[in-house]
């Protein structure tokens, strides 16, 4: 059951990733972070153009998630719109804008964790 549960959060981490893509989103990475996190399975991580966009990102993105079976149990960013953070638990989609983005490196500081295609 809960290899069939990660294979599921990869699917949605996956298809949260191409939502960005498919939103003019760039610099979208999806990182694998099983047994290097107690805390999740898969980041995706993606800069946005505005907040406005990211915003719209995010809302598709929670859409998506439920569709998928994911309630999302933490939103935090999305009023400011510089870094918004969506918690899925297995999944975390962390929205940047290029400054935030370039501060924080989440990739620098998960640099053990594999990337995987979307």
């Amino acid at each position: 059951m809960v290899e069939r549960q990660n294979i599921k959060a990869r699917q949605f981490a996956q298809a949260a990733a191409k939502l960005a893509d498919g939103r003019h989103c760039t610099d979208i990475a999806v990182l694998d972070l099983q047994g290097t996190s107690p805390a999740t399975d898969y980041f995706v991580i993606a800069t946005g153009t505005s907040g406005r966009q990211m915003r719209t990102v995010a809302d598709e993105i929670s859409e998506v998630g439920r569709e998928s079976g994911f309630q999302r149990f933490g939103r935090a960013g999305y009023d400011q719109g510089r870094w918004i953070l969506l918690d899925f638990v297995d999944v975390v989609v962390h929205l940047f804008d290029g400054e935030y983005r370039e501060y924080y490196d989440l990739e620098l500081l998960w640099g053990d964790a594999k990337r995987i295609d979307y």
